[in-house]
């Protein structure tokens, strides 16, 4: 399967949906509102986010908006062979700025996919996704100097908000630093993403409750920051191989995740 390009608005109502390819989305005009697995953000224009495959996400465009959206599946010649490297880039959810070289490429794609008879659109994509990576891969870049991250804080803050929408703004904001390097000193201190750290922080104090009093499950999901109980059954499954009503039946400490469930 090849990958495909396209421009289109988003609907003015929230909307979820997974789908069993990769996707970019990026902001052209107006604005647009993502929640990918209780990680959230804001698609400005030239701004974008990336949705791995079988991730559930939550979209709303807001008033007139239009957005770009690559669909990548994972035999796309964009993402295999000599272009293998590039598939790193849907590791974990994450939001982006574009900057300027980027941002006349982006021109040219847009421009490009308005004529009747446009360049191929799997260069086009995988022109981007290079791009991107290489500005986006945290291991192309050494670890920068500074004091450590201070972990407990971050904890605190997950903690006290925990029923809240968390961007990776916010924890950088904690640390003092921009999002590019917070998420790049962040990986690097714990072995995860910033994304990938909330999610194991919410799925954990979803099995505390589970294993607690009967409350029901959708209670379960707005106290940790799921936005609806099928998210969270959803992001269960993928990191500890069981349904949460299983672990609520058993009475049980859920089974370890695998290794490949929460990345």
């Amino acid at each position: 399967m090849t990958s495909s390009i396209r421009l289109t608005p988003l609907d003015n109502a929230v909307k979820h949906h997974d789908h069993a390819f990769h996707q970019i989305v990026i902001g052209l005009a107006g604005h647009a509102e993502f929640e990918i697995e209780g990680l959230g953000g804001t698609i400005a224009p030239l701004s974008g986010c990336i949705v791995p495959t079988s991730h559930v996400h939550y979209y709303e465009g807001i008033g007139d908006n239009r957005q770009l959206i690559l669909d990548l599946p994972d035999d796309a010649p964009s993402l295999t062979g000599a272009h293998r490297e590039l598939a790193r880039l849907f590791d974990a959810p994450r939001y982006f700025t574009l900057d300027d070289p980027l941002r006349n490429y982006l021109n040219f794609v847009v421009q490009e996919m308005s004529q009747p008879r446009h360049a191929d659109g799997e260069l086009l994509a995988t022109t981007f996704l290079s791009c991107l990576h290489a500005r986006l891969a945290p291991d192309f870049h050494p670890l920068a100097s500074g004091r450590p991250l201070a972990l407990d804080a971050i904890d605190r803050y997950i903690e006290n908000h925990l029923a809240e929408r968390i961007t990776v703004g916010d924890l950088a904001r904690l640390a003092c630093l921009s999002e590019a390097h917070f998420s790049e000193r962040f990986r690097r201190h714990t072995g995860l993403t910033p994304y990938q750290y909330l999610l194991r922080r919410r799925l954990e104090h979803a099995s505390a409750l589970l294993r607690g009093a009967a409350i029901p499950l959708s209670d379960v999901a707005a106290r940790t920051g799921f936005a609806s109980q099928s998210a969270l059954s959803h992001a269960f499954r993928r990191h500890y191989g069981q349904p949460p009503s299983r672990l609520r039946r058993n009475g049980a400490t859920p089974l370890a995740a695998t290794h490949h469930n929460i990345d």
